[in-house]
């Protein structure tokens, strides 16, 4: 078959009904094939030629030029003049009645004969522009579907990573340690997963997929809870330890509404379809709350809690069990305190009576010798400065100097002695702190980062990251990694990044 000898209409006809098979944009097939004609026309007339086709929309027809750039005389050109590309104003008026310099002028030529060779040529060319299109359509399919849910079937496994067809599409990747622990998967099951990530490559779309991020399991829940999906119910976070055990916070502005056990299902309806998609993974639903202490105290379900202390400036958490609920409270490998942390974004730390007593001890002694080595006060005035509810230098240096004055057996004089002092002593604390940076190479930007706190900053230059925009470039697990997992949770890491790239480039991202 040769395309030029096909009536006009079923060219057409043809076009379209292959834009169709392969879901890509018509004119993509349109210039395909142009550029098959041109390079039969090329190689009938001459590679050296500049040469084009063009196919009309509306009938059909098809026709191939050679093209040329009018310029003044080839001494105007120099070593560039090519006189298969070029003609001057007066050889150009054969083809143009005005031709001026600058202007391109075309020379029609006849329609190329489709040959066998020439026809396997335009096939080839065809093929390939339509393949690419088609690869290029699906990475514009998928691009801006990451976060949510597809479903395929299992095309093969390598090395325990898993390939997934994706509705005959496309097809996705899941890494080995994007499984839940513990799932089989086999060629021929129909599986569901998160895509994470979609990148361009020469083979096609590379589609990423996860089962174990939080937010398949968050997804889940969309798809099974009207009103989740409705936006009745708000998913606030999902911490998870995937095939185990997962926390998810859900809340209502509607007060007839039971968010928890919406969520849940009667009898476990709506919420045991997620459990089985995760491979049995237990699943606490949490009520949230704006009010952190009330939240942290749900968040440690099923252990109940007798009593929580809050340090806000820090955002840690101390919760008092009894002695019968420490080990519940804790959870195996300390898993559900753990999940805990990760779900509120609060580093919580779960003791008895016995030991919330002896932190207590500890601390008072703690800013006891604080107030004494800073202030250079006696252990008196110390514990007077404590059993007022002084916990830092910085609120004494900088509180109304009347609350000080007010101190039972304190004066004027004193009080102003005191903030003084406490002043003086926060002065030597930030020079040291800038000259210790300074030693490290640590820039001004990110030694004034008031997001975390100096401790932090410090270990961040001890492992390398000098200034904003090293943070800023960090992804949220490695901020995790530098720091430690018992000391940063994934949550307060992206905080922490978004904060520092919002500083550095202007960006704001969304916090999901």
């Amino acid at each position: 078959m040769a395309f030029v000898s096909m009536p006009r209409q079923d060219l057409l006809e043809g076009i379209k009904s292959l834009a169709e098979e392969k879901n890509i944009d018509k004119e993509i097939v349109f210039e395909s094939l142009e550029i098959a004609i041109a390079k039969i026309a090329k190689h009938k007339y001459g590679e050296e030629f500049n040469i084009t086709a063009s196919i009309d929309r509306k009938n059909g027809a098809i026709h191939t030029q050679r093209l040329f750039q009018v310029i003044e005389s080839p001494e105007s050109v120099g070593d560039e003049y090519d006189p298969n590309t070029m003609l001057t104003v007066a050889q150009a008026k054969k083809y143009a009645e005005n031709p001026v310099v600058g202007d391109v002028v075309a020379d029609p030529l006849p329609e190329p004969e489709f040959g066998r060779v020439a026809f396997q040529t335009a096939r080839q060319i065809m093929i390939g522009r339509v393949r690419d299109a088609e690869k290029g359509q699906q990475y514009e399919e998928f691009k801006d579907d990451v976060g949510t849910i597809v479903s395929g079937v299992v095309k093969r496994l390598e090395f325990g990573n898993v390939f997934v067809d994706i509705n005959g599409k496309a097809e996705g990747y899941i890494k080995n340690t994007e499984l839940i622990p513990g799932e089989k998967l086999g060629v021929g099951d129909r599986v569901r997963a998160l895509i994470m990530d979609v990148e361009r490559s020469n083979s096609g779309p590379q589609i990423f997929l996860t089962r174990t991020h939080p937010m398949f399991m968050e997804k889940l829940f969309v798809q099974e809870v009207p009103e989740i999906y409705e936006g009745i119910i708000k998913i606030k976070s999902v911490s998870r330890a995937p095939g185990s055990h997962a926390k998810i916070a859900v809340e209502t502005l509607d007060p007839s509404v039971d968010a928890v056990g919406m969520t849940v299902g009667i009898k476990g309806t709506r919420i045991q379809p997620v459990i089985n998609e995760c491979n049995g993974e237990k699943i606490d639903v949490i009520l949230y709350s704006d009010d952190p202490a009330v939240f942290i105290v749900n968040a440690m379900q099923p252990a109940k809690v007798a009593k929580i202390i809050i340090d806000e400036d820090n955002h840690k958490a101390a919760v008092v069990v009894n002695p019968d609920q420490q080990s519940l409270a804790i959870g195996r490998r300390g898993q559900n305190v753990r999940l805990a942390s990760q779900l509120t974004g609060w580093d919580i730390d779960v003791l008895s009576e016995e030991e919330e007593q002896e932190r207590r001890a500890r601390e008072t002694k703690e800013k006891t010798d604080l107030f004494i080595r800073g202030l250079d006060v006696d252990e008196m005035i110390a514990q007077i400065l404590i059993n007022e509810g002084f916990r830092t230098i910085e609120e004494i240096a900088f509180v109304d100097i009347k609350e000080l004055e007010s101190i039972d057996s304190f004066n004027a004089e004193l009080a102003n002695e005191l903030q003084k002092r406490a002043k003086d002593y926060l002065a030597k604390q930030e020079q040291n702190y800038f000259e210790q940076g300074h030693a490290m190479g640590m820039s001004d930007d990110l030694l004034n980062f008031s997001f975390v706190q100096r401790p932090v900053l410090m270990k961040l230059g001890e492992n390398g990251i000098k200034n904003l925009n090293d943070l800023a470039d960090l992804a949220s697990d490695e901020l995790v990694e530098i720091l430690g997992e018992d000391n940063m949770s994934l949550r307060l890491a992206g905080r922490i990044i978004m904060k520092a790239r919002e500083l550095a480039y202007g960006i704001k991202e969304d916090a999901e």
